[in-house]
């Protein structure tokens, strides 16, 4: 499998760092380079993703909640059958 651009692109701005950088600006730069790198990625957080993990569950069983009523209602409009 072939390695994506970006990542490719990421090792090669590392290496240019490493090699013309002093070793305590590495990890700085390093980390700002990653940091861009995600932040291009568009990633959400652990907690964003849970939250709307969360929403889908509670929004699937809404859906099957109203799905089972108006079954409900299209059975008594073709039985004929009254509300009452």
């Amino acid at each position: 499998m072939a390695t994506p651009p970006m990542f490719d692109e990421l090792a090669q701005k590392l290496k240019h760092l490493a090699e013309t950088s002093p070793l305590k600006d590495f990890e700085k730069n390093a980390k700002a380079l990653l940091g861009s790198m995600f932040e291009r990625m568009d990633l959400v957080t652990r907690d964003e993703f849970e939250a709307q993990r969360e929403l889908v569950i509670k929004l699937r069983q809404e859906l099957a909640e109203l799905e089972r009523r108006v079954g409900v209602l299209e059975a008594q409009v073709a039985g004929g059958v009254d509300e009452d």
